[in-house]
């Protein structure tokens, strides 16, 4: 799955905060998650986050 630095993710299930979108913040073999309501950063596993990623938001600047 192709996400990069930059990218919105809009998860399955929601952050405790309620709040079910987060900015990607730093890809690897973790993913480092902001969550786009409270601020708070969580750092995920690859595989996990795939799992739960609902739908991918890329503001592509060439589009």
């Amino acid at each position: 799955m192709d996400v990069r630095p930059g990218d919105v993710l809009e998860m399955k299930k929601q952050h405790p905060c309620g709040e079910k979108r987060f900015s990607v913040l730093r890809s690897g073999a973790d993913f480092k998650l902001k969550c786009l309501n409270c601020g708070r950063e969580v750092m995920v596993p690859r595989v996990k986050a795939e799992k739960n990623i609902k739908k991918i938001i890329r503001e592509d600047s060439n589009a």
